[in-house]
């Protein structure tokens, strides 16, 4: 079942004496369910895509629609209560309140939603209990590893059961123990719960860890690959050689 819907979509930065052109008449769907990657070397319009889909930035043409909805007709309330409860977002650099544990980062969403102290509680534990967190729950950020901040952060993310989960290179501020239990979290999130995933990511490792990967160059969808029945490894395989394809060094993706 379709989830999202981009479609011809333009986006224009500076004025007509200077104008750049970030994204380039892009379309694609994305099915409920989905975990999808998106690549890119810097200045593809990777992260412009991202923003545009999380309304955090507006499209120059085109549209965007979840559910049918379209997301760039949206303004004022409507378009503050569709992030509320339509998506969920991970930064790179956490976005943690630092003067809160973990526990009250992750309940601040169910508060904004007005939920039971009883139902946050029991819906907090769970997740926590599927990310792996429940031991940081009542520490402050300052008191966790990277990896454990991020996982807090993913936690935020999915407790209010959003319809499409936006993460923006969320391994770039991680090791890779860090990165690969991160991943793998991803994954169960996906495939135990059907969450529907949209990474953007420069690391080939981490998007091998997705069913889908769509390749952007110069604001363009260059290629785009599925998993299908390849294990991790021969994925990441194929990942790469779109890579080396693109121009990008393969050393860094690795």
């Amino acid at each position: 079942m379709e989830l999202l819907k981009v479609q011809q979509m333009e986006k224009y930065y500076g004025s007509k004496s200077s104008l750049t052109k970030a994204i380039d008449d892009i379309s694609f769907n994305v099915d409920e369910g989905e975990f999808v990657a998106i690549m890119g070397a810097s200045g593809s319009g990777k992260t412009t895509l991202l923003n545009c889909i999380s309304t955090i930035d507006r499209v120059t043409a085109g549209h965007i629609y979840l559910e049918g909805q379209d997301v760039t007709a949206l303004k004022g309330k409507e378009l503050n209560r569709f992030r509320r409860e339509k998506l969920g977002f991970i930064f790179q650099d956490f976005n943690l309140l630092d003067t809160l544990t973990g526990y009250e980062n992750i309940s601040l969403a169910l508060s904004i939603q007005k939920r039971s102290v009883s139902a946050m509680d029991k819906r907090i534990k769970e997740v926590a209990e599927q990310l792996g967190i429940t031991d940081v729950l009542s520490k402050y950020p300052y008191q966790m590893s990277g990896g454990q901040k991020q996982r807090v952060a993913s936690a935020r993310a999915i407790i209010t059961d959003p319809k499409l989960v936006l993460a923006d290179e969320p391994t770039g501020a991680l090791d890779s123990k860090s990165s690969k239990l991160l991943l793998e979290r991803f994954n169960y999130l996906n495939r135990e719960f059907g969450a529907t995933i949209m990474m953007v990511t420069h690391d080939s490792f981490s998007a091998s860890y997705a069913r889908r990967v769509i390749f952007l160059k110069d604001g363009k969808i260059f290629s785009e690959i599925n998993r299908g029945n390849d294990t991790r490894k021969q994925f990441f395989d194929k990942i790469i050689d779109v890579v080396t394809l693109l121009g990008g060094d393969v050393s860094d993706a690795l």
